[in-house]
């Protein structure tokens, strides 16, 4: 097992081709701040040009997976919209979104606004039993600002995802799964090494087959039908190439 020492808001460390990704702010329950964001695009760049890694698994420290944003950040500048813009200067999620390989996320705890928008991000998702979820942005006159308008409607019907928005109600890990936010639920002393597991096979699988099954799906539902099996036939023959 690797460490990897010189982050303020995560744990990360290497071990049997895994990188382990962990949010490591408990006493606010990881909320996310623009320390945090800087730590998470430091690390993905590491993981992406690093060869002896198969797979990516993130997880939050403490009671929580992650609670939402850092509103304290909210009250030292001149507006809220000023702190938005700032946040997210760095593209963590398009960093997220062009990874090549595959993401295991487990949750427990909250998983609320940026926490749930992190979630959506990843391939698997596994929740523990009773987590609560939430976007509450609408609520506090903002819209999700880290994909979620789009990465929410494009995991479950278009419905779901206004009340889900409109509302900012508070729904368990049971309806997340229903609605396709989340790939799993368990038990909450089995979160770790059941997803610990799910990506130990996913790290064995062929790189470059997982690469073009990411491409072939994040580009593939944005094309037509008829040019995305093209896609997939050009991607499939570069594979058995």
């Amino acid at each position: 097992k690797e460490v990897m020492p010189g982050f303020d808001t995560l744990l990360f460390d290497k071990l049997d081709g895994i990188a382990h990704i962990s949010l490591n702010r408990p006493g606010v329950l990881n909320a996310y701040n623009m320390q945090m964001r800087d730590d998470f695009s430091l690390v993905l760049s590491a993981v992406q040009d690093d060869p002896d890694i198969g797979a990516i698994l993130i997880t939050g420290e403490g009671r929580a997976f992650c609670a939402g944003a850092d509103l304290t950040e909210f009250g030292t500048a001149p507006s809220q919209a000023v702190t938005r813009q700032v946040r997210w200067q760095r593209d963590v999620w398009g960093q997220f979104l062009s990874l090549s390989k595959p993401i295991v996320i487990a949750v427990h705890g909250y998983c609320i606004g940026s926490g749930l928008e992190i979630t959506l991000l990843g391939d698997l998702r596994l929740a523990a039993q009773g987590t609560i979820f939430a976007l509450p942005e609408v609520q506090l006159g903002m819209i999700p600002a880290a994909g979620g308008s789009q990465t929410l409607p494009r995991n479950t019907r278009p419905g779901q995802a206004l009340d889900v928005l409109f509302t900012g109600r508070r729904f368990d890990a049971a309806e997340a799964l229903t609605m396709g936010l989340v790939t799993r639920v368990i038990p909450p002393d089995d979160l770790r090494d059941e997803a610990m597991e799910a990506a130990h096979k996913l790290a064995g699988l062929d790189p470059d087959t997982v690469a073009a099954a990411k491409t072939a799906l994040r580009l593939g539902q944005d094309l037509p039908l008829a040019e995305a099996l093209n896609l997939e036939i050009r991607l499939a023959a570069g594979v058995i190439g």
